[in-house]
Order: C-alpha cells, then sequence, then structure tokens
C-alpha cells in the first residue's frame, strides 16, 4: 500500500482503528492486568502501547518532531476504564495532527527510530502494520483467557468454510 493521500490514510485509519476497538471492547475488565507471563506485557500494556506509539512516534515525527515515546505502563492509565480513555484520547490527538499533513507532505523525507531516512508516507504504512502486529497480540492473550474475539475482515473462519462450499 502505497500512501499517497492523506484521505485515504486517515480513510484506511479509521478502519483499522475499528477492527482493533472491537478487540477492546471484549477484554474482560478484571483482566486488564493479565500477561501470559512475568515480565511481559499485559493486556493493558497492549492497548496503551498501541495507543503511545501512535501518537508519541507516528505523530510526533509527522510533525517534524523527535519521537517523544515514555512506555506503556499503568502509569499513563491504571484499570480498563482509564485505559480505554487514555487509548481513545491518544488516538484523538493523533487523528487532528495527520489531518494536519497535506498530500504533498507524505513524499518529504523523516528519520525513523533507527535513523533510517524515509517518506513520510512509508513512515505512517507502518503505523498499520504496528497496530496489526498487536491486534494480533491482544488476540492471543484473550483466547488463553477464552475469550472469543470478533472476527477482523467481517467472518469467522467457520463462516468462510461453509461460503466455500
Amino acid at each position: 500500500m502505497e500512501i499517497k493521500s492523506i484521505n485515504a490514510f486517515l480513510s484506511y485509519y479509521e478502519r483499522t482503528r475499528q477492527a482493533t476497538t472491537k478487540v477492546i471492547q471484549v477484554i474482560p475488565h478484571d483482566k486488564i492486568d493479565w500477561s501470559y507471563m512475568p515480565g511481559k506485557f499485559t493486556i493493558g500494556d497492549l492497548v496503551r502501547h498501541m495507543a503511545a506509539i501512535e501518537r508519541w512516534v507516528f505523530a510526533e515525527v509527522a510533525q517534524g518532531n523527535k519521537p517523544a515515546y515514555k512506555g506503556c505502563g499503568k502509569e499513563l492509565a491504571d484499570g480498563y476504564n482509564n485505559t480505554v480513555a487514555y487509548f481513545n484520547q491518544m488516538t484523538e490527538q493523533s487523528v487532528q495532527i495527520f489531518k494536519s499533513i497535506k498530500d504533498e507532505d507524505l513524499t518529504k523525507h523523516v528519520k525513523t527510530l533507527d535513523g533510517k531516512d524515509i517518506e513520510l508516507g512509508n513512515f505512517l504504512r507502518a503505523l498499520f502494520l504496528h497496530e496489526i502486529h498487536h491486534r494480533g497480540a491482544l488476540c492471543i492473550y484473550l483466547n488463553l483467557l477464552n475469550v472469543e474475539t470478533p472476527p477482523i475482515i467481517g467472518l469467522k473462519e467457520e463462516q468462510v468454510k461453509l461460503l466455500s462450499k
């Protein structure tokens, strides 16, 4: 996917975010601090991480600033409701920043975290890869807890099999 239009980016962003939000909505509130083993991200960490990286890395770099990511711990938001509020707040801030980008800005070069020179549009494409990666991890966490996750693309595998006959 090549990003040549900020409106196309925002449209894809919205669909990606809706899928992630559906997964976040099925998190059992009492499992927000659960992790499959000590020292690994908790469910809340995953949610906060997606939000914080988007806002404090992708949105900052898009504005020409250095990344300002400080982590994803409970100090940002504790508990299910506060974590979801933080996620939504970071989304709103990021969208406002992304809306300020002009189409011609997408071809300007920015520095990645590891110092590589890349077009802004290609850098922003990595935002989707990052979110989808962590949304997948979140789904695995929830499956380990026997929580059914919503279909991401619209149908569950069983439905696809039935329709494929």
